[in-house]
């Protein structure tokens, strides 16, 4: 097969989720199919690093899509013209857009359709473009593909796309455990938090992580415990950030927050990850929810919300709480916090769903989904 590759996102030092997926999904497809041809489009210089293979061919062709006029530029002419030229059987998009001008068969990957559920967080433009296009994609589609049931159910509902259409390919997670030693902890804590026990918070800084509701329930675990715990977020700030920060400079225990930012390399964040009491996660919505497993590799329990995909991907690996119920989650830091034999059980649960979640295993489940849209 000539398979065309929408690599927009594999930017060299800035792979946020979508880029992390393509990338470690299709390093291991170009290994794993060497006799097939795989052709990256990209929409700005590339770096070589993501040129994984011989059988890798490279593609660049304007203008870089980064917003609804250029997603509709992109999408709508470049890449047609350039499945055409490749002679592509099939258009692979890891972030879900395709191209309407297109009759290439087309897999898109729909991680999760968060943006029907809050529009308010978004851009007009970008709003009214995702709530016009993404259901056209799907009817557009060969096939489907996305990271877990909820997910699946959500797009059969929203967009009315047959079940049968839509193949479920999971996120994979290292199968590296880094689990480091309580002397290498100490040394994160001291470097980190001046030595104090910590709560992290791994992601993005966008509104529907829920992380007003999360530092609310963190001054009130304060205020009722006494506890010398601090609250470490780790991920880059964005223009939507400003009512986080705002209820920031509103809380009585602002000193301990830390706002660590992007932390590179990823080997630095994991190490700050193994080093914390527990995960905080309770967002309004995911169509996976990733950190979960990182923190199950580091050895770390987590706390997450009890909607979306988040139970179906930690099941008794985490404890759960209501995203709306401060009260709640600030029960459920007490109870994590003080709670060691609690904390051991999470960890030994989240040891035995992690074998599930392999790169590899999505790899291999997102080529079965593409030679299906191409040999239906």
């Amino acid at each position: 097969m000539r398979i065309a590759v929408n690599t927009r996102l594999l930017l060299k030092d800035r792979l946020e989720g979508l880029g992390t997926f393509t990338h470690e999904v299709m390093r291991r497809m170009v290994a794993a199919h060497p006799g097939h041809e795989f052709f990256f489009l990209f929409d700005r210089p590339y770096d070589p690093s993501f040129i994984y293979a011989p059988n890798v061919h490279p593609v660049v062709a304007g203008p870089p899509a980064r917003h609804p006029v250029l997603f509709y530029a992109w999408f709508e002419w470049t890449v047609p013209r350039l499945l055409k030229k490749v002679n592509a059987d099939v258009f692979l998009s890891p972030d879900g857009y395709l191209s309407l001008r297109s009759e290439v068969p087309q897999v898109p990957v729909m991680h999760d359709l968060n943006f029907h559920y809050f529009p308010e967080y978004f851009d007009l433009s970008v709003r009214k473009h995702y709530g016009y296009y993404f259901p056209r994609y799907a009817k557009k589609a060969a096939r489907i593909a996305t990271v877990s049931q909820f997910s699946k159910q959500d797009i059969v509902q929203q967009y009315g796309v047959p079940a049968s259409d839509i193949d479920v390919v999971y996120n994979g997670a290292s199968q590296d455990v880094l689990e480091l030693s309580e002397a290498e902890k100490q040394e994160v804590r001291n470097e980190i938090t001046g030595g104090h026990p910590y709560m992290v918070y791994i992601g993005a800084l966008y509104p529907r992580k829920n992380l007003v509701n999360q530092l609310l329930a963190f001054d009130r675990f304060k205020n009722e415990t006494g506890s010398d715990m601090r609250f470490v977020l780790i991920g880059s700030r964005y223009r939507e950030s400003a009512g986080i920060m705002n209820c920031y400079e509103k809380l009585r225990h602002r000193d301990h927050v830390l706002f660590l930012g992007r932390v590179d390399p990823r080997e630095k964040a994991d190490r700050i990850l193994a080093a914390s009491a527990f995960l905080m996660y309770v967002s309004q919505f995911e169509g996976f929810g990733l950190p979960l497993l990182e923190a199950t590799r580091c050895g770390v329990p987590a706390i997450t919300a009890d909607v979306t995909a988040m139970p179906e991907i930690g099941g008794d690996a985490v404890l759960q709480a209501s995203p709306e119920n401060i009260e709640q989650i600030a029960d459920a830091m007490s109870r994590l916090s003080r709670d060691k034999s609690l904390r051991r059980q999470l960890v030994l649960n989240g040891k035995k769903i992690l074998p599930h979640y392999t790169w590899e295993g999505t790899e291999s489940r997102l080529w079965n989904c593409l030679v299906k849209a191409v040999y239906k």
